[in-house]
């Protein structure tokens, strides 16, 4: 395999492939190549096109069928693209036929955000889960990824050669390498776990979302200290938790890597430890940005992945954020077809959304002008309030005013 880490410091050029099936139509598939495109950009991949196929589901060999892959290759070759970037995981198979027909690194989704993610991890906790994410991800395909090995085999048909030799060597040493991360993590895990016994019986919120939504901003501007925010995909990976106090009441609030469509398992897997931040909340804030297109795709992502991981049942505020960037589309009233989503203004949306919530609260802020941040803080001090009378029914009624009072 064309190892496209091998191209890191260039600049490199990439045709972004997606398919139209009978699950997923041609809007969708465009909407994911978007956000496609744009985990790319993040890791300094320049999108020069995208191609798209139309198949009841993908090919076995090829994913996009050898009619398609002729055309991408003739369109490669004649563009200088130096790699082929596909919006679902491909099978072992489909990626060594897809590289012997192109001569071109060829990456799916996941491969892609493992790359991201090993770029953005900075403490060894992060680093660790995240090599055994891509350990995990490499080794069905490593026979793939070592094509040099193919020089060495005993001959034409046989398995007993020395690159057959080599390649089972290499299997073991990353299965060994998977145990001992397995074994560090495990270790780290413990100490993380007495680390959050250690913080007292202090109400835990979590604040959880899409990535690029705003809740590292939303961080800092709740816990009056900065946190590490960027206008890309997974700026942060590692838990940032801070202590807040809203009038006289303190709680702790803890962010942590975002959710995207089609994450891949190896990371939820080897970023257990990270995500129990969030299973043991005691409420979390759901952030959604409400400027982007397809926020309500993403809202739902985000609920699929909380239950997932077994934090489907939390309390929940849902903050619609970015208020202050959304403009809703034009929508002709003379137009007998019902308006879309996102030709509603922003008071139709909030009357929508507000009556679709069962159970769940919503607000409306902008984080980065402070936009009814104060209304959240009211909201928020009120809930973490009922969730601390609940635990210490017995408490000082001195603790609590009547009402909100800003800090």
């Amino acid at each position: 395999m064309i190892d496209p880490l091998e191209l890191k410091g260039k600049a490199e050029k990439a045709v972004l492939v997606g398919l139209i099936t009978d699950e997923q139509d041609a809007e969708q598939a465009r909407e994911y190549l978007d956000e496609l495109e744009f985990l790319a950009t993040t890791a300094d991949i320049a999108t020069l096109k995208r191609f798209t196929q139309r198949m009841a589901k993908p090919d076995g060999r090829s994913y996009i069928g050898s009619g398609k892959l002729e055309e991408v290759r003739q369109w490669m070759e004649a563009h200088g693209a130096d790699c082929i970037i596909f919006d679902d995981e491909l099978t072992p198979a489909q990626q060594r036929n897809l590289e012997k027909a192109l001569g071109k690194p060829v990456l799916d989704r996941p491969r892609l955000i493992l790359d991201i993610f090993a770029r953005r991890a900075r403490t060894a906790h992060a680093k660790k889960q995240v090599e055994l994410a891509q350990y995990e991800y490499m080794l069905p395909r490593l026979t793939k990824l070592w094509t040099h090995l193919e020089r060495q085999r005993g001959g034409t048909g046989t398995r007993g050669g020395a690159g057959e030799k080599e390649i089972e060597t290499d299997r073991r040493l990353i299965r060994d390498r998977i145990a001992l991360l397995k074994g560090q993590l495990k270790d780290i895990d413990k100490q993380m776990a007495t680390q959050r016994g250690n913080r007292g019986k202090l109400v835990r919120v979590a604040v959880v979302g899409y990535t690029n939504v705003g809740k590292s901003t939303l961080m800092t501007v709740l816990s009056k200290s900065a946190v590490f925010a960027e206008n890309k995909l997974f700026a942060t990976l590692d838990t940032t938790v801070r202590k807040v106090v809203l009038g006289n009441l303190p709680f702790l609030l803890s962010d942590t890597v975002g959710f995207i469509r089609k994450l891949p398992h190896q990371l939820i897997e080897s970023f257990k430890s990270t995500l129990d931040e969030t299973r043991e909340a005691d409420l979390l804030l759901h952030v959604v940005d409400i400027s982007h297109h397809n926020f309500e795709e993403q809202y739902e992502t985000v609920k699929q992945t909380l239950n997932e991981i077994g934090a489907g049942d939390k309390p929940v505020i849902v903050i619609f954020n970015k208020i202050d960037a959304y403009r809703p589309a034009h929508h002709d009233p003379d137009d007998l077809a019902p308006k879309r989503v996102e030709q509603y203004t922003l008071e139709e949306l909030k009357a929508t959304w507000i009556a679709r919530m069962t159970g769940e609260e919503c607000i409306f802020i902008s984080a980065a002008d402070r936009t009814n941040i104060d209304g959240l803080r009211k909201l928020l001090y009120e809930r973490v309030k009922a969730l601390h009378i609940a635990r210490y029914p017995y408490e000082n009624d001195l603790l609590f005013k009547d009402e909100y009072l800003e800090s």
